[in-house]
């Protein structure tokens, strides 16, 4: 369940010393395969990382050889000679592969406004490079390499009857709602598959899985979703398939991100339906999960439902108050302008919980995967720069 189970693949983490504390903060991922096709998606933020402007920018080549990332410091907000550490970083890359840097994305997470210390990334280059494809614990290592404040690495993978697979692992815990892509994520797939196609059902896989994930409201500078095609299954799906496995995959991972956020104690889907075109729904959705005082309710195990209607009520989608219903976990509470069950009704107790509000109006719907605001989440924020 690895980013090498795709045929093609190597990967390796280790320890470069860009942690103060010695843990493992660099990844590196590599293709071997025929064909290097690649596409990626990336924050909206409008200040963006150094490693996402250059990343971007390589990726118009619609190519990769191999992709590098570090944690312990996000190269954010670090002016020119930030830029030039990216560069740097890829050239030192791709010096191991006889490759262009234009061949190399460069991906960083951590602390925005400070420099790398770039001695010690490029070494460590030299040792993730020298334990590629050592096994299942390189696998793991790389994984892991790109932890801030996660407390486990996530990893997913699935296989298709045909004979290819797409494998993959992401990074987040906190700062979680991304515009097309989350913290961190490397995504590989054997399939034969051209740059036209794997761009366009990245963009439909993240759409409904790395986009939908909203934990705090906040979107990283440096959010990116990477995806690695090598051609070596020799297998060519349809497009409808490839989507459909790439989405399987990074929901995977987005609900692992969400199990490992910053806090939660709560896991929460927001589904709304009936909203007159998705858009809408997607507002709503995001609207709701993100209101600080439905998700204290939530923490609560308060099934307080006139919090979420004042969420829905003030966002600018069409909405009529009187189609409106409201249910959290199998219970109607709200339905045609007035109470429909006693709120006592529907058990908030467990770890699971669903929203599903109905506007009425037309087809329109979405799902937003968020938790609850806790204790936890105030204290580790306030201790973490970020």
């Amino acid at each position: 369940m690895t980013v090498t189970q795709p045929k093609g693949f190597r990967a390796a983490g280790v320890a470069a010393g860009i942690k103060a504390e010695g843990k493992l903060d660099l990844a590196l991922v590599v293709n071997d395969g025929p064909s290097q096709v690649a596409a990626g998606v990336f924050t909206r933020n409008v200040i963006k990382a150094a490693p996402v402007l250059w990343s971007q920018e390589v990726l118009k080549q619609q190519r990769l050889k191999a992709v590098v990332l570090n944690s312990g410091g996000a190269n954010a907000a670090t002016g020119p000679g930030g830029f030039q550490d990216t560069h740097q970083t890829a050239e030192k890359v791709a010096g191991l592969f006889e490759a262009g840097a234009i061949e190399v994305a460069v991906c960083s997470t951590g602390l925005i406004g400070e420099r790398l210390p770039m001695d010690a990334l490029l070494s460590g280059v030299d040792s993730a490079f020298t334990q590629l494809g050592t096994g299942a614990e390189a696998d793991l290592n790389a994984a892991t390499a790109v932890m801030t404040t996660d407390s486990k690495p996530k990893q997913a993978a699935a296989s298709h009857d045909s004979g290819w697979s797409v494998g993959g692992f992401a990074k987040g815990a906190g700062m979680l709602a991304p515009n097309l892509a989350t913290m961190l994520s490397v995504l590989t797939t054997d399939a034969v598959v051209t740059p036209e196609v794997l761009d366009r059902a990245l963009r439909a896989a993240t759409g409904v899985t790395f986009d939908r994930l909203d934990v705090d409201g906040g979107t990283s500078t440096n959010d990116t979703v990477l995806v690695l095609a090598s051609g070596a299954s020799g297998v060519e799906p349809t497009e409808a398939e490839l989507t459909e496995l790439l989405t399987a995959v990074s929901l995977d991972l987005v609900l692992q991100l969400r199990a490992d956020s910053e806090g939660a104690t709560k896991y929460v889907d927001v589904t709304v339906t009936g909203a007159a075109n998705e858009a809408d729904a997607i507002a709503v959705g995001r609207t709701i999960a993100e209101d600080n005082l439905v998700k204290t309710a939530l923490f609560g195990s308060d099934p307080n439902w006139g919090r979420i209607a004042m969420a829905l009520g003030r966002v600018p989608a069409e909405i009529d108050p009187e189609k409106v219903a409201i249910a959290i976990n199998g219970v109607t509470l709200f339905a045609k302008g007035t109470p429909a069950a006693d709120r006592s009704e529907a058990d908030l107790s467990g770890r699971d919980i669903k929203i599903v509000v109905d506007l009425g109006l037309g087809e329109g719907e979405s799902t937003i995967y968020t938790t609850d605001l806790s204790h936890a989440y105030v204290e580790e924020n306030s201790a973490y720069s970020s």
